[in-house]
């Protein structure tokens, strides 16, 4: 596990420190992380506390780690083709270990036919390709201030 800390960044309007704590992590098989490690370096460039746990986790580590970071938002990528199955397992986990379970964001090659399943699974956000990097870092703030605020399918 890599925690990246910038906890210097001053940004005007916001109190210095971090903007809040992600984790980032891909469950299962799929070893391809670009995506993974560029999401971490933004959040953490935009003053994100940001736990980063790697290529081929267990739902049940990203599940502990979560809770154990205490975290403010799971993000999970995946471009394996098993999201549905494998966000349902993180939710239904974080749930049961947790009351106040931290919002779950996904991100990779999610079909649009899959965003409806994934939202009524509970996930906040969904990021394919293409979302901008301002785009996601706004939703991101939002989420740590209201873990409510952003439904699946946005942005």
């Amino acid at each position: 596990m890599t925690t990246f800390r910038d906890s210097d960044l001053d940004r005007p309007g916001e109190a210095p420190g971090s903007a809040g704590r992600v984790l980032v992590a891909k469950i299962g098989l799929d070893g391809h992380d670009v995506g993974a490690k560029y999401v971490a370096r933004l959040l953490r460039d935009s003053g994100f506390e940001v736990v980063y746990l790697g290529i081929r986790q267990r739902v049940e580590a990203v599940v502990r780690a979560a809770i154990d970071e205490n975290v403010d938002i799971v993000g999970l990528s995946i471009l394996s083709g098993s999201h549905v199955a494998l966000v349902e397992r993180v939710c239904a986990l974080l749930a049961e270990e947790d009351d106040d379970p931290p919002p779950v964001v996904v991100g990779g090659v999610i079909p649009p036919e899959d965003h409806q399943a994934l939202k009524e699974l509970g996930v906040r956000a969904i990021f394919n390709a293409g979302t901008s990097p301002e785009q996601m870092v706004d939703v991101m703030r939002r989420l740590v201030i209201d873990p409510d605020a952003v439904a699946a399918g946005e942005p």
